[in-house]
């Protein structure tokens, strides 16, 4: 991502966490919504905006700088540590899952059984695991990305194997915007190679959606999961069939 995209997504967050709309935006910089909505699309910002911008932000060029630099810097794996106080507890690893997603404070406690003070606490826990940014008045800054892997073999690996991956597979999928898909094939280690490169690249593609869509009002976005697996495999109704070579 380059940096003035960075630094526009940036803004879009810091933006949705004070509550304010373009319009307001439009309204502080004495132009019309539709053209700040122009100025965002295109990243096409001055340094004299960028200012304003902060300025009705009430941060500095330097702290969105800062901020900007550390959302690049983001983890993209946690340590085993990280992981496992997380496995420990449901309600921490449910904050840390929202707060991926982009979800504020009060949508929390809105949508769980998570009053206030018990997000506080969550939300300190997880500033002190290095998982997030505690800034004030309850808000946050994200320092895991989008895209991470937990640790191989490690406790979420372990946590999504047991918990939701059957779970996730055992149900129907005859929702609307649900699909299943299942190819099987020989191929050749290109090919391989090249299905992997795919699929990494939608990974990422699809990471970046939900970072997009969290300018989104909550109601206006759904819960979705999304399984991408490949991996040398034959059924065992035709391995049972294998012919045993001498």
């Amino acid at each position: 991502m380059s940096q003035i995209k960075s630094v526009t997504l940036t803004l879009k967050q810091l933006l949705k966490q004070h509550k304010l709309t373009y319009r307001d935006v439009a309204a502080h910089l004495d132009l019309s919504e539709a053209n700040v909505k122009r100025v965002f699309a295109s990243n096409n910002f001055s340094l004299t905006r960028l200012e304003q911008i902060c300025q009705l932000l009430n941060i500095s060029l330097t702290d969105l700088f800062s901020l900007t630099e550390k959302q690049q810097s983001q983890l993209s794996q946690l340590n085993l540590e990280q992981e496992q106080q997380l496995v420990d507890d449901p309600k921490l690893l449910l904050v840390a899952v929202c707060i991926r997603d982009g979800w504020q404070f009060d949508e929390i406690i809105d949508q769980y059984d998570i009053d206030q003070f018990e997000a506080i606490r969550l939300m300190a826990k997880l500033d002190k695991l290095k998982i997030i940014q505690l800034l004030p008045n309850n808000h946050y800054k994200s320092l895991i990305a989008q895209d991470f892997r937990w640790q191989k073999n490690g406790p979420l690996e372990r946590f999504m194997e047991n918990e939701v991956m059957t779970k996730f597979m055992a149900n129907k999928f005859d929702n609307i915007d649900a699909s299943r898909f299942y190819l099987r094939g020989r191929y050749s280690q290109t090919s391989i190679d090249y299905i992997k490169k795919k699929l990494e690249q939608l990974t990422k593609e699809a990471a970046q959606l939900n970072i997009e869509d969290a300018d989104l009002a909550l109601e206006k976005r759904k819960h979705m999961g999304i399984l991408f697996a490949m991996r040398p495999w034959e059924p065992s109704l035709f391995e049972q069939f294998r012919r045993t070579k001498s």
